[in-house]
């Protein structure tokens, strides 16, 4: 069975746990491919590989700056993943509110303890 390309959007390009901390990485700022190699420990070819699906779909661009080629994120393009995370912000701080309250309620019902 062949296999999805990855580079059809951001979602499927985030999907992968190593793109996802090479984005980590280039949230703190531009980085050439060697030091992401170095702080990753991912062999380069790999990385390079990485970079390309990410370059793809326009979440990390490149600009050359001698014989270094130095990689940014381009944040704006995370938007579509926070708009799709934040459909369920609403879901979550009702379920912690339910949470807090069964604390609660547990809490005023809990014996005194002896000391």
């Amino acid at each position: 069975m062949p296999r999805l390309a990855t580079t059809a959007d951001v979602f499927s390009a985030v999907a992968e746990p190593r793109r996802r901390r090479i984005l980590g990485l280039l949230a703190d700022g531009e980085r050439p491919v060697n030091d992401i190699v170095r702080r990753l420990r991912i062999p380069q070819p790999q990385v390079s590989k990485h970079l390309g699906v990410l370059r793809a779909v326009d979440l990390v661009t490149v600009r050359g700056d001698g014989q270094q080629r130095l990689y940014s994120l381009n944040a704006i393009r995370l938007r579509p993943i926070h708009d799709w995370v934040a459909g369920f912000e609403r879901l979550w701080n009702e379920r912690f509110d339910r949470l807090a309250s069964c604390l609660d309620d547990l809490q005023k019902k809990e014996p005194p303890r002896e000391s």
